[in-house]
């Protein structure tokens, strides 16, 4: 699979720092009781590097939403996601849920399910690193580092190497 554009991690840096700045701007300036969430497995990656960036007091958690979506039984299941991690209180707190790539809503619609199971939180504030066109769902995203139009037939990922690939299925 050639990617047919690809964002290197420089650039992608810089998109992690921007959505930092906004965050602070969405909170003026208070992250104490800011706690942040990335969705396995790239909003993880992104999850981390905001926590970094924004230098919260609380551990960065990590939700596995794969049996709170409704349509695994078309994806089918991934086995490589484990569980989920949440070392803090969800109970009013404000929550930056963090995900690499916001597409058709399904994953965040899944995510904020499992987060209310853990508890009911003043806010949550959804930052994804490419708002891509495609939505199913309506769901916006607070932060977004970058916004891509991409024909359904077209994908988006995060590498690795923090890089981030555009594709033809």
């Amino acid at each position: 699979m050639t990617p047919l554009e690809k964002i290197n991690p420089g650039e992608v840096e810089v998109l992690i720092q921007q959505m930092a700045k906004s965050i602070q701007t969405l909170l003026k300036g208070d992250t104490s009781n800011a706690k942040i969430l990335g969705i396995k497995t790239g909003g993880v990656t992104v999850a981390r590097k905001l926590h970094s960036a924004l230098e919260l007091a609380e551990a960065a958690g990590e939700l596995n939403i794969s049996f709170y979506r409704d349509d695994f039984s078309r994806i089918g299941l991934h086995p490589q996601v484990g569980a989920s991690n949440i070392p803090f209180s969800v109970e009013d707190s404000i929550i930056i849920l963090v995900d690499d790539v916001l597409y058709s809503g399904r994953t965040i619609r899944a995510a904020m399910n499992e987060i209310f199971d853990y508890g009911r939180p003043e806010k949550i504030i959804l930052a994804t690193l490419v708002e891509r066109s495609g939505r199913e769902l309506p769901i916006s995203a607070n932060v977004i580092g970058k916004s891509i139009d991409l024909p359904d037939n077209q994908q988006v990922k995060l590498r690795s190497d923090m890089s981030l690939e555009i594709f033809t299925e």
